[in-house]
């Protein structure tokens, strides 16, 4: 495999925050190309060794329009001849070199890498002299930073600030303290004498800090430290408390009717009772840790204009960039100077990168127009909507292999009216109606999960019973499928879905 094929299989895999970067790199990296200013001039002149002006890729503007026919047959998406006053212009007639193949046949797996930047404290070191908070290496979105700008606030003694750092670093994700206070106590230098009153009551200052219940070791001591810090006056509060800390298993198992038998309550009372409860935080650490997240920026963008589905290239995924043209100005021929060859070289590979990137919106665009050909139903009315459609439906559509529709449809986005979604989104198998038709795996999940929403929750509905309803509709499903849809929805089973509310 050639260097250039390389090179664009490589940016057809690439997802737009990684192709922006991939992009900057090249343009730091190769003095020949330059980004075209969105408001300047960019309908450039195409450039050769032999003719150096500046070639121009601009696809930041591609259009596609989707008919109201299903048929497949137009394979090369019609680029809008204008828009926005600029002409869009096919550069693959633009750039000299060997052409880069449309079908890239050679699968390649890769794998994002990311990395959650979470620091780890550590307990150990030299105790002479040392603000044990402040010198906490705390991540700025931690839990560990929030409690801390709360604890340097407070006098705290020397030994109490080494004792919170512990609990500190004792904390999970979700703010749990996963150490005993015993070992604490062991770990403390011996000349300080702690004793195990200082660690529980350093420890009862931050479990009363923001958020309440942090630094809790159980789920029960959470809730119960969250009612303690109500107003006495809470209705329901005595029983609430109770409930927590003796009986918490029977609400995990929603057995109404020994709770009741054991708080000795009515349904209406257990009722108030468990809806305070609902009211706490059970991981009060999740509200703090903000994990960084990767967020999508669309790569297509699809808007219904008069009656026909509009398919374009988000313009900030598709950056133009070209050959710059005083420095292709200057290169001679005949010229074999080291100077001259080394320009060539980076003309070459400038040439490459805008060939295999205009080949890659090029590619984007018409597999992503076939797509929405295809689910056009579920545009307009959602998820029960959706056919059934498989990569080889596609890759015959547009004449591709379907490694390359792998490809560009991993990790590559697409804003509807109905929401961001991954093009991988769009395929999913079939299940054949007693009708001898066809539905796909997704409309039937949707249409489990409307059942279940709109279920009694007294009497939820068991995957037999959901396989049943299913089965009036003309659409054959086990129940173990039913069972593995309904896991996919992150549905619990009917007995954990039964409501006394």
């Amino acid at each position: 495999m050639t260097p250039q094929l390389q090179q664009a299989i490589r940016l057809l895999q690439l997802s737009s925050v990684d192709l922006e970067m991939e992009i900057q790199e090249a343009l730091d990296s190769n003095f020949m190309l330059e980004e075209v200013d969105p408001d300047g001039d960019s309908n450039q002149e195409a450039t050769s060794l032999d003719e150096p002006e500046a070639a121009t890729e601009d696809t930041s503007n591609s259009t596609t329009e989707t008919s109201g026919n299903d048929s497949a047959s137009d394979d090369q998406p019609k680029l809008d001849p204008e828009v926005d006053g600029e002409h869009v212009k096919d550069s693959r007639d633009e750039v000299d070199g060997e052409s880069i193949a449309v079908d890239l046949p050679v699968d390649t797996s890769w794998e994002d890498v990311y990395d959650d930047n979470f620091v780890s404290s550590s307990g150990g070191g030299d105790y002479s002299d040392e603000n044990f908070l402040e010198t906490r290496n705390a991540d700025s979105a931690s839990i560990q930073s929030h409690l801390l700008d709360q604890l340097n606030l407070l006098n705290l003694t020397e030994s109490d600030q080494y004792i919170a750092a512990c609990i500190l670093d004792g904390l999970d994700e979700e703010g749990v303290l996963q150490i005993d206070v015993e070992d604490i106590l062991e770990s403390a230098p011996d000349e300080w004498e702690i004793e195990i009153e200082e660690v529980d009551a350093v420890l009862h200052l931050i479990q009363h800090l923001d958020p309440v219940g942090i630094a809790a070791r159980s789920l029960k001591e959470c809730l119960a430290i969250q009612l303690k810090e109500l107003p006495e006056d809470t209705e329901g509060k005595t029983l609430a408390l109770t409930l927590v800390e003796n009986h918490i298993s029977l609400l995990a198992n929603r057995d109404y009717v020994q709770l009741a038998r054991k708080l000795k309550v009515k349904e209406p009372e257990l009722k108030h009772v468990i809806t305070l409860i609902q009211t706490l935080n059970p991981r009060p650490g999740a509200s703090i840790v903000q994990e960084n997240v990767d967020y999508i920026e669309p790569d297509v963008f699809v808007s219904k204009q008069n009656g026909r589905w509009v398919v374009e290239l988000n313009p900030k995924s598709a950056p133009k960039i070209r050959v710059n043209p005083e420095y292709a100005a200057l290169i001679k021929r005949g010229d074999s100077s080291d100077d001259a060859i080394n320009m060539k070289n980076h003309m070459q590979e400038a040439r490459w990168f805008i060939k295999s990137l205009q080949q890659r919106n090029d590619t984007l665009l018409r597999v992503s127009s076939k797509i929405v050909e295809f689910q056009r139903g579920f545009l307009e009315y959602g998820e029960q909507a959706m056919k059934p459609l498989v990569l080889h439906d596609i890759a015959e559509a547009v004449d591709l292999h379907e490694s390359t529709i792998s490809r560009v449809t991993t990790q590559k986005y697409m804003l509807t009216p109905a929401g961001v979604f991954e093009l991988k989104y769009f395929f999913s198998s079939h299940v054949s109606t007693s009708s001898g038709g066809e539905v796909s795996s997704t409309a039937i999940r949707a249409l489990i999960k409307q059942l279940v929403a709109e279920e009694n929750p007294r009497k939820p509905l068991s995957d037999s019973k959901i396989a049943k309803l299913l089965e009036e509709q003309n659409i054959n499903v086990a129940r173990r499928t039913i069972a593995k849809y309904r896991e996919l929805l992150l549905i619990p089973p009917s007995n954990e879905r039964k409501q006394l509310i």
